[in-house]
């Protein structure tokens, strides 16, 4: 099942697309762009994966890792719903804080 990709994820994932197109390439920006696509198209297929950060948020949210970044996703709904991709070495207490207000 296809996952249903939050705004603020879309936003997420072209300003990462952007940060290293500026400073690696288009072609290097497209290709980690592309495989977070990719893993985003499996968390789809396989709720669940990934894992819990309790030092982050509750446990309706899961993690998964691409590259330097995080998925985090709601696994319960059907589809699931991407609701960020962040850099893993935010400070993702804050990062998620921030995205409540």
């Amino acid at each position: 099942m296809k996952p249903h990709v939050t705004a603020e994820a879309k936003t997420d994932l072209f300003e990462i697309w952007d940060y290293i197109a500026s400073r690696s390439g288009v072609a290097a920006a497209d290709r980690v762009s592309d495989t977070i696509e990719a893993e985003i198209h499996k968390i789809g297929e396989t709720p669940g994966a990934g894992h819990f950060r309790e030092d982050v948020t509750d446990n309706s949210l899961r993690f998964w890792g691409v590259y330097s970044y995080l998925i985090a996703y709601r696994w319960q709904p059907r589809p699931v719903e991407i609701v960020a991709i962040v850099h893993g070495a935010r400070d993702l207490r804050v990062f998620f804080e921030e995205r409540e207000h």
